[in-house]
């Protein structure tokens, strides 16, 4: 796709731009005008539609709609929840053409800070197309089995409840880091069982494919969001002094190197609490879990 689009001007490459955001986000109808005259003033022949959500999950039926026609650019102006609803309305539509990008207007953007930092207007009319690996996490119970896509990482145990601590705790990086360190006093092992038959009590798994998140962290030097392959960060159970170290060296110097694989699978053998990109679920206990690198499974710039 991005050799195709090589040359060509924004409004030949993109039939239109669709804008994908929640009315009800504080300065959000100020930020929305903004973009709309940035993009009518930069790129005057681009066709911009502006798609207000509803409710929660919205965005994905908004994103699967635009993207079974034409060849769209989806703007998601979100964090990274809104994001990961517009991912995964695109991927709802088989041999797509639609291109995606994403406005930081949330609370977490850690997808937005591993990418590249442009205004979207010289982003439309310069960057060229390319295509990024998703996360492809399929879980069940033996006789159902759902289906989910994430842009940036699945994490389990921890990750999950330091975003419930910091939505819970207040704005601004001493309120949100002071969450964090409470967070560790209702903190419970899980125990999962791997492909192989072995067991491991953990107090948090991270499966990521961009380098930062949870708004501070470093969770890997080595990860490439294109590369076909995903970083794991695993915790065993150890002590509350030893995760609040973890973390504290998450946020400070970062956790360096960690393993890559193309694909993960387990078995839950406690409830344990999933975050999905900025989307945190409760998998029972018994649940299967098979995370895949969907390599090259989404076009942006």
């Amino acid at each position: 796709m991005t050799a195709s689009y090589r040359g060509r001007q924004p409004a030949d490459r993109f039939d239109r731009a669709v804008l994908v955001f929640n009315p009800g986000k504080a300065g959000m109808t100020a930020r929305i005008t903004d973009l709309q005259r940035e993009l009518a003033a930069g790129i005057p022949d681009l066709q911009v539609d502006v798609l207000p959500t509803g409710f929660a999950g919205h965005a994905r039926d908004l994103a699967r709609s635009a993207a079974a026609t034409g060849s769209p650019l989806i703007v998601s102006v979100s964090g990274d929840g809104g994001y990961n609803e517009v991912v995964n309305g695109v991927m709802d539509v088989p041999g797509n053409k639609a291109v995606c990008t994403v406005v930081a207007a949330g609370n977490a953007n850690d997808h937005h800070r591993s990418m590249p930092d442009r205004p979207l207007t010289e982003a439309v009319r310069n960057d060229p197309v390319r295509h990024i690996d998703l996360l492809r996490i399929t879980f069940g119970d033996g006789q159902r089995e759902q289906v989910h896509y994430a842009h940036s990482y699945i994490g389990f145990g921890l990750t999950p409840l330091m975003a419930i601590g910091i939505e819970s705790g207040g704005k601004g990086k001493i309120l949100e880091l002071v969450s964090v360190a409470r967070t560790l006093t209702h903190l419970s092992p899980f125990e999962l069982v791997r492909a192989d038959g072995a067991t491991a009590r953990l107090d948090s798994l991270i499966l990521a494919n961009i380098s930062r998140m949870a708004k501070y962290g470093t969770v890997s030097e080595s990860v490439g969001p294109d590369d076909g392959r995903f970083e794991v960060v695993t915790l065993p159970h150890s002590g509350r002094w030893k995760m609040a170290l973890m973390t504290l060296r998450a946020v400070t110097l970062g956790l360096g190197n960690q393993p890559s694989v193309s694909r993960y699978a387990f078995a839950t053998r406690d409830a344990v609490p999933c975050q999905i990109d900025g989307e945190v679920r409760h998998l029972p206990a018994s649940t299967t879990v098979l995370v895949e690198s969907s390599k090259g499974a989404l076009a942006v710039i």
